[in-house]
């Protein structure tokens, strides 16, 4: 077993380490430092090597404290109505259900397993209990603080808070050996990256139960919440002796691994495939502009589908909720004080949902399939006035994409200000609307200079620039610290503003110096 574990290590290791120096010699101002011959430097790989085991150990926890700061406690801190600890607890057992098999562990099929079991052939049996007992065991270790913590802070007892990675480990344990019995007795191999329509609504009914029912006021007690959570730890037990005995383990991992090294292409081909249903074909399309405006209005006008169908979907839903928050407020009027409270001061936590509704990604990675990646072969098109022409025109484009919702969440905040009791300073509701809008600016220029000044995709469209991932991280890691700041109205969304004018500035002077140089294609 021992020998199992560490083999198993090393080979996620070696995976991970490449993966870290190679992100490395991407960042623009390192790799010119870093000999070509970097796999071979050996204080960098010991570098690396420490990263990775530091990274090892992050994961243990970081995922978890994430998970409890905003799905089970962040959310809950919305629920006035209800107790903290019944609010907790309803939450954690519907999330742990949801969990325990959208997150199995054990039928995942990774990289790492393909090269152990498929080329290495090492006992798939052994090699699947000893990582599955380690993913168990970092569940249980990574929740036991964080349970003990935020449990706590709501008011459940502490023996319970020790009890409950014991618990969600159990829910997990009992999932997999099911799916194990499933497999021996219809020959179905579950596959977690591939989850079947029905377990989707399955997952949808019970997100509903686990937010919707507490903004009603609508909990289960909390005695209830802890006898069922204490029910998945002997279930777990029994079900350890199903896993242990299981003797199909090559079997099953042989039909979840047969499709790994087509894996990419396969992710490729169907990239492609979904951009092409989303294309328009139509052959009487066409344009009276001429040069860069030619091609981005027919580039507009052939990815509709790709560029509006979700925004408007999003504003759609947007409007849906602004109403709906609006009518509660007129029947629900003891309300209206706590969330004009809220209002004053929360601006900061709309950076996060408007960094989420953003459709930058999907705009630049369409920009690269349909577009730049071909005409980046051709010398005019990287020149220096060009670049920075159809850089303005492709961010005018961007900016109506995402301002449709931004407008929609701008004026639905405005009016539930406004429904919960207003403010005494009417600047507020401007700069309120006006804010919404420049965050959308700001993320939509920040997604079209960091394409044109890293270009991360390489022709098959996979991100190949370790430099565009650590600004994608520390965006999102940005955005989310801003969840945690209460500011006026009037002191963020001034500074918002001043700051989206001034990065404005800044990108379209980057992009015109470097862009030349950086928007390329990779290999």
């Amino acid at each position: 077993m021992y020998k199992t574990l560490r083999i198993s290590f090393s080979l996620k290791n070696t995976y991970r380490v490449n993966s870290i120096l190679y992100a490395i010699k991407q960042i623009p101002l390192i790799k010119k430092i870093l000999p070509d011959a970097l796999y071979g430097v050996r204080g960098l790989k010991i570098f690396a090597n420490i990263i990775s085991v530091i990274w090892e150990i992050v994961t243990f926890f970081i995922g978890k404290l994430l998970y409890f700061i905003t799905m089970v406690c962040g959310i809950g801190l919305l629920y006035k109505n209800a107790p903290a600890d019944q609010a907790f607890l309803h939450i954690l057992l519907f999330l742990t259900i949801i969990g325990a098999y959208m997150n199995t562990s054990m039928f995942d099929p990774t990289r790492d397993k393909y090269y152990a079991m498929i080329l290495l052939r090492m006992n798939a049996r052994e090699y699947t209990l000893v990582n599955y007992g380690y993913s168990i065991l970092k569940v249980i270790i990574g929740f036991l603080p964080f349970s003990i913590l935020f449990g706590m802070m709501r008011d459940v007892p502490l023996w319970f808070c020790i009890l409950i990675p014991f618990s969600v480990a159990g829910l997990k344990l009992a999932v997999a050996a099911y799916s194990l019995w499933d497999y021996e007795r219809s020959g179905f191999v579950y596959n977690e990256n591939k989850i079947r329509k029905h377990l989707w609504i399955f997952a949808a009914v019970l997100l509903a139960f686990a937010y919707v029912l507490p903004a009603a006021g609508i909990v289960l007690p909390a005695s209830v919440s802890m006898a069922v959570m204490l029910l998945f730890i002997p279930l777990g037990i029994l079900s350890i002796r199903k896993i242990v005995s299981f003797g199909y383990y090559r079997e099953v991992n042989q039909e979840l691994l047969s499709q790994v090294t087509n894996q990419m292409d396969a992710v490729k081909q169907a990239a492609r495939t979904a951009s092409d249903k989303s294309i328009s074909t139509d052959a009487s399309i066409t344009s009276k502009r001429r040069g860069f405006e030619y091609l981005n209005e027919l580039f507009i006008k052939r990815h509709r589908k790709i560029l509006w169908k979700s925004t408007k979907r999003i504003a759609a839903i947007c409007f849906f909720l602004s109403c709906a928050a609006i009518i509660a407020l007129y029947m629900v009027p003891e309300a209206r004080k706590d969330i004009n409270e809220m209002m004053l001061i929360w601006l900061p936590y709309f950076t996060f949902i408007m960094y989420a509704i953003n459709r930058g990604t999907g705009f630049t990675k369409a920009l690269f399939m349909n577009c730049d990646h071909s005409l980046l072969t051709y010398s005019f098109y990287k020149q220096p006035a060009y670049i920075l022409k159809l850089f303005r025109i492709r961010l005018r484009e961007i900016m109506k994409v995402n301002a449709l919702p931004a407008i929609v969440i701008g004026a639905g905040l405005s009016a539930i200000l406004y429904v919960s009791g207003g403010t005494e300073n009417p600047l507020n509701y401007a700069v309120l609307f006006i804010s919404i809008l420049c965050m959308s600016m700001f993320f939509s220029i920040h997604y079209l200079t960091i394409y044109y000044l890293l270009q991360p995709y390489n022709a098959g469209t996979e991100i190949k620039s370790g430099m565009y991932q650590i600004i994608m991280s520390a965006t999102y890691l940005v955005c989310f610290g801003l969840m945690q700041v209460r500011l006026p109205i009037l002191v963020f969304g001034i500074a918002c503003i001043a700051f989206c004018i001034v990065y404005s500035a800044v990108a379209c002077v980057l992009v015109y110096r470097f862009a030349p140089k950086t928007f390329r294609l990779r290999v």
